[in-house]
């Protein structure tokens, strides 16, 4: 093995960069060529390609986003899109990649190992809902700029005597909602993963003004509910003043935490000690304390388990 290449794929997450830092480091500490694919996939299809050198990773392991940029790529779903990145590939003498990314870059990722190439993939989502991973790349900080911003709307609420909605990612999972939730001590958490009774959320919020509380926070994941409609309907039921907040992509940015940024050195340079060990087409990812590989097979035909416990105890509580 002489040749690696890294990319990072899908939505962007804080702490992609400390995770290509250590793909890089580890690399030329072992003597290999290390090359960065711009815009992932796309870069592929592109020809977007440029060695790295340690200079090239100085100073980015505190900062957010990926300094090989990403983007989604339809094209790469087709046989002529696929073709078009198998002769790039090929044409540079690719020995093996490292693929920073969520479950469809991983999809992308067995597509190539298909095609003989070697790939180990890289937990990079705010979303966390990678199986047989613990944590995955940037959920930590989501979660603390999530929490930050429930502080900061609380203060509002409390001096207004308002009901706040506030909606957060995750359109398939509630990792984000539930802890940011718990973390933030929010009064409801709606998450796809469980059914929610309307009716249930204004019962609660009742009793609380029953007790002179009169400021609430409500926690909704995108795929679970739309926050205004969440809003509107609680307003017309109870006849209090509701404000809906949406952080959107804010989410997605900021400064790494410490979590991430070692959480991402330990997965890049696991990833390159897989490569030169023979090891393919498989994820590392952090299970009790430890950085484990995973096949892709596995990881495809698993969901990640929700925390059921931590979902009750946030409802315990926000009493």
């Amino acid at each position: 093995m002489k040749k690696i290449a890294v990319l990072t794929s899908g939505g962007d997450a804080p702490g992609m960069n400390a995770a290509i830092r250590a793909v890089v480091r580890k690399s030329i500490y072992h003597g290999l060529e290390i090359y960065g694919i711009k815009r992932g996939y796309l870069g592929m299809i592109n020809r977007e390609i440029r060695q790295l050198q340690l200079g090239s990773v100085a100073d980015t392991i505190h900062r957010g986003g990926t300094i090989l940029h990403t983007a989604r790529c339809p094209e790469f779903l087709k046989p002529e899109g696929q073709e078009k990145a198998f002769t790039f590939l090929r044409e540079q003498q690719i020995d093996g990649l490292v693929i920073i990314g969520g479950d469809g870059s991983f999809r992308g990722a067995k597509v190539l190992e298909e095609a003989g190439f070697h790939t180990v993939g890289v937990p990079g989502t705010i979303d966390n809902d990678i199986p047989f991973s613990e944590y995955s790349i940037g959920f930590d900080t989501a979660v603390s700029t999530v929490t930050d911003a429930i502080n900061k709307v609380r203060d509002t609420a409390t001096s207004h005597e308002r009901i706040y909605v506030i909606e957060v990612m995750g359109r398939n999972s509630g990792f984000i909602a539930l802890q940011a939730g718990l973390a933030g001590g929010a009064e409801s958490i709606i998450v796809p993963e469980a059914p929610f009774d309307l009716a249930e959320v204004c019962s609660r919020l009742m009793r609380g003004a029953k007790r002179g509380k009169l400021h609430s926070v409500i926690l909704v994941a995108e795929g679970a509910a739309s926050a205004i409609s969440v809003g509107e309907e609680i307003q017309k039921l109870l006849q209090m003043e509701v404000r809906v907040t949406i952080l959107g992509h804010l989410q997605r940015g900021g400064t790494p935490t410490a979590f991430d940024r070692v959480l991402a050195s330990r997965l890049g340079a696991k990833a390159i000690d897989l490569l030169l060990e023979g090891k393919r087409g498989c994820a590392v990812g952090l299970w009790k304390g430890e950085i484990k590989a995973t096949p892709y097979e596995e990881i495809f035909t698993h969901s990640k388990e929700f925390p059921w416990d931590d979902y009750r105890t946030a409802a315990i509580l926000a009493i």
